[in-house]
């Protein structure tokens, strides 16, 4: 990654953070198998933000932004299939 130290500095940071966000909810998630307070609506636009970042990223070669929305992705998309696995009827 090139920048300045203090910019690369902090968008490891946030990218980071960002994918780490999701691990609470998935862990407790799946300890739990009960998904019914999580929102299928926001997970469903956050997998279609991940995947739209991705797309761009590629379109403009930048692999911090590949590498950081593809983890990204996989953490939501993880949460979608707990949601659409742990269900309630």
């Amino acid at each position: 990654m090139s920048g300045p130290p203090l910019a690369v500095l902090v968008g490891t940071l946030a990218a980071l953070l960002s994918i780490g966000s999701f691990a609470p909810q998935i862990l407790k998630t799946w300890r739990e198998r009960d998904a019914s307070a999580v929102s299928l609506r926001m997970y469903v636009v956050t997998v279609a933000g991940f995947g739209c970042w991705l797309t761009y990223g590629f379109m403009i070669r930048a692999w911090p932004v590949i590498v950081s929305n593809l983890a990204c992705l996989l953490m939501a998309g993880t949460m979608l299939a707990l949601k659409l696995r742990f269900r309630r009827a």
